[in-house]
């Protein structure tokens, strides 16, 4: 938004800005902030930061322990949400050293620029353009606990089937049907006005809404599509999306989740990435003889992708729900392989992304528990690998599968590579298979075993805690 600290604070006086909020990303993707008085926003602040608790956000101490915040001023944002007229802003850690402060190597947006600048040294690309699409649901109520002597949830929404028989009046019908949300209209369709402000508020901040829609899930699932980007900008522009999606539910008495699997056989709830690759603003994806108009460059960026893809998993789909999510039956992926147009695939090539400039290709496991800087990076980095060892998919037998894997055989179903099928499965592999992202610095040795660890304790929790399914089994035996 803004080049230098004198547009900031002109634009500060015209707006009448009175608070200046710090957003840092943590080590599980969510935001933190810290916010101080306009006045106090000097060179100073953009020179030697502002200092934080590191080990508090979830990472690993370091040696020289003390951090400063640095703010990024190009990422400047209006907050609307804020009681308070606030300018807010995106930012960097730093180690504090001597004779310079250097980049804190755990951070995000750190990992994100050390990958980009890796995929520059190659020599193979300038730019890694993705977009992700964001699907999520959107609640009128919900409610958990969890404790030693039971455990709950419930999730409501008044357009959901389960409210057919509703006696409480109003009650006008029009339910969104099981699995049956996809383009409904209206008066079936609740949700289009809060999309289409959820869209102008986007649209406000920069980011530029491709379509809006009612997702497959009757309980409201939607879902936004989003013009594709750079690396650290569709990362950035994630969070953004994320935090408007929620605060604008929230200050419209809902409740927004992008968990992807919130409800029991419906829709889950993806973060579909579509990708290519662009040297000096040419693009390196087409081949109008190749398979599916895709060159031999993106079929071995393709090729590292699937590869380490049961790696990947680990940072695209982080949480225990994201493997209830990885089923068959609900147009997520559970197989590891490549085709045109088929949504059974963990790679899918759109054939309606035709010419040399739109040609690429989506990775349809990832979902919105994800950190997004991690896991961008990270499948960069996959790409990179594949690129450098030159993995022609095919060869390695991963396709191309142009038919629905839903519908294999047993026998068949058994022959062809699966994603984890849960998360210690996926940790397992990251464990096993890790050397691709360490590679010029990007991931450090260090973030991997702490992310790791954290996440082995989610997974142990999970597991160690009574399900009330479980009851119903066995309570009897």
């Amino acid at each position: 938004m803004f080049q230098n600290l004198k547009q900031a604070r002109e634009f500060c006086a015209e707006n009448d800005i009175r608070m200046i909020d710090f957003m840092m990303v943590d080590l599980d993707g969510r935001w933190r902030h810290l916010t101080i008085p306009v006045e106090r926003f000097t060179e100073d602040t953009l020179r030697d930061g502002i200092g934080f608790d590191g080990s508090n956000y979830g990472y690993a101490p370091v040696e020289k322990s003390d951090m400063v915040f640095v703010p990024d001023l190009s990422s400047a944002y209006f907050d609307v949400f804020e009681e308070v007229p606030t300018l807010g802003m995106i930012g960097d850690v730093y180690v504090i050293d001597l004779p310079e402060n250097y980049p804190f190597d755990q951070y995000p947006r750190n990992v994100v620029k050390r990958a980009e600048q890796y995929m520059k040294d190659l020599g193979v690309a300038t730019d890694f353009i993705i977009g992700p699409e964001y699907e999520f649901h959107v609640f009128d109520h919900v409610s958990y606990e969890v404790k030693p002597q039971g455990s709950s949830y419930s999730v409501d929404t008044e357009q959901a089937e389960w409210n057919t028989g509703n006696d409480e009046l109003p009650n006008l019908g029009y339910k969104m049907p099981l699995k049956g949300g996809y383009h409904r209209a209206l008066p079936y369709d609740r949700l289009s006005g809060f999309r289409s402000r959820l869209t102008m508020l986007m649209e406000g901040q920069g980011i530029a809404v491709k379509y809006h829609h009612h997702e497959v899930g009757g309980p409201g699932q939607i879902e936004l599509e989003v013009e594709l980007g750079g690396l650290l900008e569709m990362a950035d522009k994630t969070m953004m999306t994320k935090h408007l999606a929620r605060n604008l539910a929230f200050a419209e008495d809902r409740t927004v989740t992008f968990m992807p699997k919130p409800i029991y056989a419906e829709a889950g709830n993806g973060l579909h990435v579509h990708m290519h690759l662009f040297k000096n603003g040419e693009p390196l994806f087409y081949d109008e003889k190749g398979y599916s108009q895709l060159s031999e460059t993106a079929l071995h960026f393709m090729g590292g992708i699937l590869t380490h893809v049961r790696a990947l998993c680990a940072l695209l789909n982080p949480s225990t729900n994201s493997y209830k999510r990885l089923v068959p039956g609900y147009e997520a992926p559970v197989t590891i392989g490549y085709a045109t147009s088929n949504r059974s695939s963990v790679v899918r090539i759109p054939a309606y992304a035709k010419g040399p400039m739109n040609k690429r290709f989506e990775l349809r496991n990832a979902d919105g528990t994800c950190n997004p800087y991690y896991a961008f990076a990270a499948i960069l980095m996959a790409g990179l690998d594949g690129i450098e060892k030159k993995i022609d998919p095919e060869k390695e037998g991963f396709g191309p599968y142009d038919f629905n894997l839903y519908d294999l055989s047993p026998e068949d179903a058994a022959k062809i590579r699966q994603l984890p099928r849960s998360l210690d499965e996926a940790l397992d592999a990251l464990e096993a298979d890790n050397e691709f992202l360490t590679k010029g610095g990007v991931f450090s040795e260090k973030l991997l075993e702490i992310w790791i660890d954290r996440k082995r304790q989610e997974a142990a929790l999970y597991n160690q805690l009574p399900h009330p399914v479980e009851f119903e089994l066995y309570y009897d035996l």
